[in-house]
């Protein structure tokens, strides 16, 4: 950079105050250097995002995903790809299962033991871990561990792990359902059966964005979000210990994109961006219903829960306003039992859902 007869900055830290400084050249020539591929985990979209299209042209390298395939000869196309150098290491939570390949940009060598620490937490410490420093230029290093037997060493940035998951940790389902045991709770969770039921119902799809009325647990907005990288969620529950506890179940699965809003319905739904769809789990009334008839655009759907005889009532006397569809549902699971087993039934639920 010395050696140009130009104006030279250096991009500032953080990053976020790069794209003001760089917006101030408007109506100038100028050059921004970026590694590799810009547009692919890259900087591109950030640099391009207050620009008109007329105004720049952008000249792709060899990303860091590229020179890792060619360096391991791996697949690409078969191959996961993140970049978590701004992005909490949980969002790799969801992909970890034995065979998996996963090339992965971090940020410093520091967030290399991270996740060395964070899959030996989570039962895949014996994972094949190959640190790629600096690929193509003359400072590049390669060295090979396994997570759990990283060595002490100096690891500098631009800095990318390739990962062959390996060990016995728990892997999340692809299917709706996982299980309770993925959530931290105090007993408020829409169980298993009944939760693969209510995803089934609100059917999630690309782009789109929920409502979690009554989060509990967060279990529902949460697989919503596990279904595809691109869906929404707001996740209302007015109890302050469990909207904790729901964070902390959305970091630790690696959806941290879920928002949280600490308050009651349907107050707490003023201002939230449109949903797709709408899941009651909790806090059922004639108010919220007519609240949410009003408010909700026409073809959203709505997916409610009823455990009491009251609120199963309510449901019934709006299935017959709307339509839609009510289902009875009547769950028992084998217990002991004495010396043998029987059945022990949970409480019956209907399950309500319509499109408006």
């Amino acid at each position: 950079m010395r050696e140009l007869k130009v104006e030279t900055v250096e991009w500032p830290v953080p990053f976020a105050d790069g794209p003001p400084l760089l917006l101030s050249y408007r109506g100038r020539r100028v050059v921004a250097l970026a590694s590799g591929d810009p547009f692919w985990f890259g900087a591109g979209t950030v640099i391009v995002r207050d620009l008109d299209p007329t105004e720049w042209c952008a000249l792709p390298g060899p990303s860091t995903f590229s020179r890792a395939a060619a360096c391991l000869g791996w697949p690409l196309e078969r191959t996961l790809c993140l970049g978590l150098h701004a992005a909490p290491l949980t969002r790799l939570r969801l992909y970890l299962a034995p065979g998996v390949r996963a090339i992965v940009l971090l940020r410093d060598g520091d967030a290399v033991r991270a996740l060395g620490s964070m899959l030996t937490e989570t039962g895949f410490g014996a994972s094949g871990l190959t640190v790629l420093e600096a690929l193509g230029g003359p400072r590049e290093r390669i060295t090979r561990a396994t997570a759990d037997s990283l060595p002490d060493w100096a690891c500098t940035h631009p800095v990318a792990v390739a990962l062959e998951v390996a060990g016995d940790g728990a892997s999340v389902p692809a299917a709706s359902g996982i299980a309770d045991a993925f959530f931290e709770s105090d007993g408020q969770i829409t169980k298993r059966p009944v939760r693969a039921l209510a995803l089934s119902a609100l059917a999630p799809r690309p782009f789109e964005t929920l409502w979690d009325i009554g989060g509990g647990s967060g279990s529902i907005a949460i697989e919503w979000l596990l279904s595809h990288p691109t869906t929404e969620a707001v996740s209302i529950e007015a109890r302050p210990d469990r909207a904790a506890r729901i964070r902390v179940n959305a970091d630790r699965l690696g959806v941290d994109r879920l928002r949280v809003v600490e308050a009651a319905a349907p107050a707490a739904l003023d201002g939230l961006p449109a949903p797709h769809a709408v899941f009651i789990g909790g806090g059922l009334s004639e108010a919220l219903l007519s609240d949410l008839t009003a408010r909700l655009a026409p073809g959203t759907r709505l997916v409610a829960h009823a455990v009491t005889l009251g609120s199963e009532a309510l449901l019934s006397s709006w299935s017959e306003r709307l339509g839609g569809s009510l289902l009875r549902v009547e769950l028992a699971e084998a217990e002991p039992l004495g010396a043998r087993r029987g059945w022990k039934a949970s409480y019956p639920l209907v399950q309500w859902r319509v499109t408006l």
